[in-house]
C-alpha cells in the first residue's frame, strides 16, 4: 500500500498521527500508519492488510523505506 505522503508544518493541532516511512525511490510515495504521538502503532486496531504491509515496510528499512517519521495527521 503506497500513499502520497502529506507535507508536515508547524504548530499544528494536537491530534491524530501517523508513522510515515518514506520510499527511498520514489519521491513523495510511502507508506502511511496511524500511530500515537510519540511513534507507538497499536498493530491490533490495525486491518490484516495494513498490519502485512506496516511489517513489510518495517522490514525493508534501508532497503525501500527510510526510518519512519512521525507526523500530525491532517
Amino acid at each position: 500500500m503506497e500513499t502520497q505522503m502529506p507535507h508536515q508544518s508547524g504548530g499544528e493541532p494536537q491530534g491524530h498521527h501517523e508513522l510515515i516511512f518514506g520510499s527511498l525511490y520514489a519521491h513523495g510515495r510511502g507508506v502511511v500508519v496511524p500511530c500515537d504521538a510519540t511513534g507507538n502503532v497499536d498493530i491490533d486496531a490495525l486491518t490484516q492488510r495494513m498490519r502485512d504491509t506496516y511489517l513489510g515496510a518495517r522490514a525493508m528499512i534501508g532497503r525501500e523505506y527510510a526510518y519512519p517519521t512521525v507526523h500530525v495527521a491532517h
